[in-house]
């Protein structure tokens, strides 16, 4: 053990400090892929620890790249040989539930899907969701601003925010726990942040916005015969429910046919003949007076042509079920190994025809390969897999490419990370990229913070 470990071990004990073979048990990339390459896995118990070992590794030099849940899409958390991880799972608190104020206070170690569960036991609702919430962390879900499925009525996880307590690279504490919605005060730092995927400063506390639990949900999944119809269902949903509508999931046929078809892994809930397939969601408080709207909204939009089919869940376990089939990536990445997973966002206007022009370009370069579309519909967001995929650039090249057409982002919910850095320019402009330098410059001038995510220095 080194002397830099040695002094790190002072501080976060036998507990604390991972150096021996249970590093590379750990992936290194996305879906779980390759082995950790760090010299050590570092696990503070508090923030005062967190910013001791910042600073030695600050004043050594030595590169530190946080990692949470493992749950990207962009190799935020990519380490090299040499660097050594900082991990914040043994800071997994829950400190307090303000009731009246619908606020928690928490560690960044928490997993999300803890955090959701605690809010229900006091009838509040944690607002942000998506898939891997049973791994990921909240200081995951901030430092790359997760979205998930719920973005369409509350927001990303920004939105979530009201104070935040960062460690900065030279281990100064940058401490504002506002547990207010308004706060004018000088420049709001905390976004500064959150998005930032860990190479601006370590988050390691947070205060979170709780909303009023809507324990009725209805749920259903319906066929559109046309993308148009989907929007037109989508502004039919907003409009009717007032306010209600909480998910709306598209799936395109390739999606659908690919999980209910070729790997027969889910029922066949509606013909799988249809082109577009929309996982809706409504949450309310009155069950009896949610339900008799929803379905009275779904029966006008099916006497407009515009949902040509439907399944409505009628209790839990079959909502589950349907959103078990949304969720299931994981049978996708297996089915087109080795996949790559796509993110971006466009205006809705653009959607059909982006969608359609990317699947044109890649399947006259990938012809044996599938090709699937899903995603967050309700806030632009969409999702493609690809794969089998033997020429990774070639395909970024047409799917990044295109955005620039139709004024889209080359992320929406996962960050850039490693994987992405060389597209920013596709969505940021070089005055943009360079403050961001600026910034980054400014608050880590050693450059040890999670170094090569974003841009390159």
């Amino acid at each position: 053990m080194n002397t830099l470990l040695k002094a790190i071990h002072s501080i976060v004990g036998d507990s604390g400090l991972i150096a021996d073979e249970r590093v590379a048990q750990r992936p290194n990339e996305n879906l779980g892929q390759g082995s950790c390459p760090a010299i050590a896995i570092v696990r503070p118990s508090n923030t005062e620890e967190v910013s001791q070992v910042l600073k030695l590794c600050n004043d050594a030099g030595q590169v530190v790249v946080p990692q949470a849940g493992l749950t990207g899409l962009a190799n935020n958390t990519r380490c090299e040989g040499g660097e050594i991880i900082l991990s914040l799972e043994r800071m997994n608190k829950i400190e307090a539930i303000d009731i009246l104020g619908a606020t928690v206070t928490v560690e960044a170690g928490v997993v999300v899907e803890n955090l959701q569960r605690a809010a229900e036991e006091h009838n509040l609702l944690f607002a942000v969701d998506w898939g891997a919430r049973g791994s990921a962390q909240v200081g995951g879900m901030l430092g790359t601003n997760a979205g998930g499925n719920k973005v369409i009525r509350y927001g990303m996880a920004r939105d979530q925010v009201l104070g935040l307590e960062v460690v900065l690279a030279n281990g100064d504490v940058l401490s504002n726990m506002n547990e207010t919605l308004k706060n004018n005060t000088g420049y709001d730092l905390k976004h500064l942040f959150i998005g930032s995927e860990g190479t601006l400063g370590i988050i390691t506390r947070a205060v979170l916005r709780l909303r009023p639990a809507a324990p009725a949900r209805q749920t259903a999944m319906v066929a559109c015969p046309t993308f148009q119809a989907t929007l037109e269902l989508l502004g039919a949903l907003n409009q009717k429910l007032e306010g209600k509508l909480s998910a709306f999931e598209v799936m395109w046929a390739n999606f659908y046919r690919l999980l209910v078809v070729d790997q027969k892994k889910h029922p066949a809930y509606l013909s799988p003949e249809y082109d577009f397939y929309v996982l809706i969601q409504s949450e309310c408080v009155d069950s009896e007076r949610g339900r008799e709207q929803f379905l009275e909204v779904l029966e006008g939009c099916m006497e407009d042509g515009i949902v040509v089919d439907a399944i409505i869940a009628e209790n839990s376990q079959k909502t589950e079920q349907l959103w078990a089939l949304r969720d299931d990536i994981d049978t996708l990445a297996r089915a087109m190994h080795p996949v790559v997973p796509y993110d971006v966002s466009l205006p809705l206007r653009y959607m059909d025809e982006y969608t359609s022009e990317a699947e044109i370009q890649v399947r006259a370069i990938l012809p044996d390969a599938d090709f699937v579309t899903f995603g967050h519909l309700g806030d632009g967001n969409i999702h493609f897999c690809v794969g089998p995929v033997a020429d990774k650039a070639a395909v970024n090249k047409i799917v990044y490419g295109l955005l620039a057409k139709y004024s889209g982002s080359v992320s929406a919910e996962h960050g850039i990370g490693y994987d992405k850095k060389g597209y920013l320019k596709h969505s940021r402009s070089d005055a943009e990229i360079n403050l961001m330098r600026t910034i980054k410059t400014a608050v880590d001038p050693k450059g040890i913070l999670n170094p090569g995510k974003i841009f390159d220095l």
